[in-house]
This record gives structure tokens, sequence and C-alpha cells, in this order.
């Protein structure tokens, strides 16, 4: 499920795309405001075509149409498509071109043939990038690297997300050919640990480790939100690819979470699943987007303890690095509210039914309930 990912347009490639559109839309009308020249920027290192096999429009496309009908940002946008494949480029910016408007642009999309490598990589080093939305989708892993996210990561405004093929890093790690391009994903070290580690464990601990050692990784860089989202076969049986986000900001996390969560397949007492097969506590991070909505009124008293906190203060300072969404903790507070283990202000009787507003006072009993 390598081209046929890409060149069908399956349900998990809609459901990529609209990710990474959204997103783009989101975070453009947040940033671009606040860039220092006004101008900010969309990279696609492996492109792609522009258009899968029926018809349908990929990233690229989608991201310049939706900024070709918006004026907030059709001034601003500078977009660099790149693909190593010379049919690919030829025929992305024959798509581009044939886009309703395109002329409208202030800045026309940029589509280069290279191959991405340690060129490129330093270019982005050395240059010091606008606020970009940095997308990264290789057919395998060559070219993908930590150094890569870095280089884009250490500038301001500046978001990834990488898409990657589960199935072909899961048998890179076993073979010697390609050590090298492993060891430039995970770090040398870390790709040795794993190595290891996944010798003789089960195919499910596997994958689960090793999207926890990617995600350790990119945390450790500037990446300090990271968000997974899964992506399985049509049975739903194997992985087949995940969508990784990285960011230095919270409300760049907590606007992606939100996305990624309306476009979960499954939520379970509302709380949505970003496709993930069971993780245990061996894994801490993937171990926390595994706890249902029950957890939660558990989590946050004992959190909270003998606090008071608006419904919005209790949201930030606690979702990162779990499943739930703001809706899940107003939800719960609700419930707690009921319940009588919290005092909240205004009390239920003086709002409107069914709502926990943002700013709505949390006093927690002082011994976690």
């Amino acid at each position: 499920m390598t081209k046929k990912f890409f060149e069908e347009r399956t349900e998990e490639s809609r459901v990529k795309a609209q990710i990474v559109d959204k997103y783009f839309r989101a975070w453009a009308h947040i940033v671009a405001p606040r860039a220092r020249d006004g101008r900010i920027a969309y990279i696609d290192l492996f492109a792609g075509p522009g258009r899968y096999k029926d018809g349908s429009a990929s990233v690229p496309l989608m991201v310049l149409q939706n900024t070709i009908n918006d004026d907030k940002i059709r001034d601003k946008l500078v977009s660099i498509f790149n693909d190593k494949d010379e049919n690919n480029t030829r025929t992305l910016e024959e798509e581009i071109n044939k886009l309703p408007g395109i002329e409208r642009l202030k800045y026309k999309p940029q589509v280069s043939n290279q191959e991405v490598g340690t060129d490129i990589v330093k270019s982005f080093e050395e240059s010091g990038l606008i606020p970009t939305l940095f997308f990264v989708d290789p057919w395998g892993y060559k070219g993908l690297s930590l150094r890569l996210i870095n280089s884009v990561l250490q500038n301001w405004g500046c978001d990834c997300i990488v898409f990657f093929n589960y199935n072909r890093i899961n048998m890179g790690l076993g073979n010697s050919i390609v050590k090298d391009h492993m060891d430039a994903l995970f770090g040398s070290d870390r790709a040795n640990e794993l190595r290891t580690e996944l010798e003789g464990i089960p195919a499910h601990k596997r994958e689960l480790m090793i999207v926890e050692k990617i995600s350790e990784a990119l945390r450790e860089m500037k990446g300090e939100y990271v968000l997974p989202f899964c992506f399985k076969n049509e049975a739903g049986t194997r992985t087949s690819h995940y969508l990784i986000f990285v960011s230095k900001n919270v409300t760049a996390y907590t606007i992606m979470k939100g996305i990624m969560g309306n476009e979960s397949s499954r939520h379970d007492q509302n709380v949505p699943s970003f496709s993930y097969c069971e993780a245990d506590s061996s894994m801490p991070f993937l171990f926390e987007f595994a706890r249902p909505l029950d957890d939660l009124e558990k989590m946050i008293l004992k959190k909270f303890s003998g606090k008071t906190m608006a419904m919005k203060e209790i949201f930030d300072s606690h979702h990162v690095g779990t499943p739930y969404l703001a809706k899940n903790y107003k939800e719960v507070l609700i419930k707690l509210e009921g319940k009588g283990k919290i005092v909240a202000n205004p009390a239920a009787a003086d709002r409107r039914k069914g709502t926990f507003g943002d700013n709505v006072m949390v006093t927690f009993p002082g011994k976690g309930g």
C-alpha cells in the first residue's frame, strides 16, 4: 500500500489531505498577521503530481485553491513544491497553472526537481525561514530525517506534519542496507536501542514502540508538542501509515488535536481514538492516548486538588499528551458538578442547561475527591 495509497483516492488519502488542509487554513490565519514581513510559506518537498488518478486534488492543489479563494492570505503565501521525479513536477506545474484564479496569487508557486538530502537541509539551517508549514510526505523514508524537520522547526511560526509508511520503517530497522536512513530518522543511539528492544516482541507492541521512539526523538528537538495519527488498512487489521504533527506552540497543538479528533473514525465515550491501537504503560506517551473518558474525572480531581481555576485554565494546563478535547473536560466537569464533587461559579442553575463556559470557575475539594 505505497504508491497505491497516493495514486487512488482512498478514504485514508482523503482524511490525510483534509487534516493537512484544515490545519493549514487555521495556521495561516493565526500566523500571517504576526509575520514580520507579512509573508508565510507552505513547503512540500515530496509533492507528487498534484492529482490522484481519479482526478481528485491532492494536498498541494487543495492548499493553493483555498488560498486563491481567501483574501486574507492570498497576498501572503509563498508556496514551494519539490519532487525528485521529473514527471511529477511537470504534471504538478500543469495542474497548478490550470487552477481557477491562480493568477490572483501574489507569489507564483515555485516547483523544483531535487533529491531531498543534506543540501536542502543545510540551506534551511542557514537561511532562516519565514513562518512555514512544512509537509513531509515521502514514498518511504529516504530523505526523512530529524535534522530536516529540525531545520524548519528552529524558526518562529514553523510547524511540521510528517506522513510516513509505517511498514517500510518497521522493515527498515532490521535492514543493514538502509541503516543510515533509519539512524537519520531516529538518531543513531535511539535507533540502536530500538533494534535491540524490538527483538522477539509481538507486532502490535512493536508498532507502539516504534512510534513512541519517533515521538520521543521529535520532542527532544524543538518539537515540544507531538501528535500522532494512525491509518489502518481497509480491513482495520494492520497499520499502513502514520501522520505526525510537530510544533513548538501549544495553541498549534490544540488546534491540530481538534482537527485530528474530528477526523477519527472511532470515538469512545466521546473521546476521539486517533485510530490508535491499544497501548500499555511501557509506552508512556502513547499510553496517555489510550485512556477512556472515565479516567479524566479521577485525573483532574487529583491534579487540581484544593485549587480554584477557570475551565480554560484546567484544559490548557492538562490536555497536552492526552486524547482529551475541550468538550471532554466540559462534559466531565458537568458530571462532577452534578455529583457534588466540585463547586462551579456560576452554578448550573445560573447557566444555560448543559453548558460549561471557558470562564466558569471551578473549586476542587482538597483531597482529590
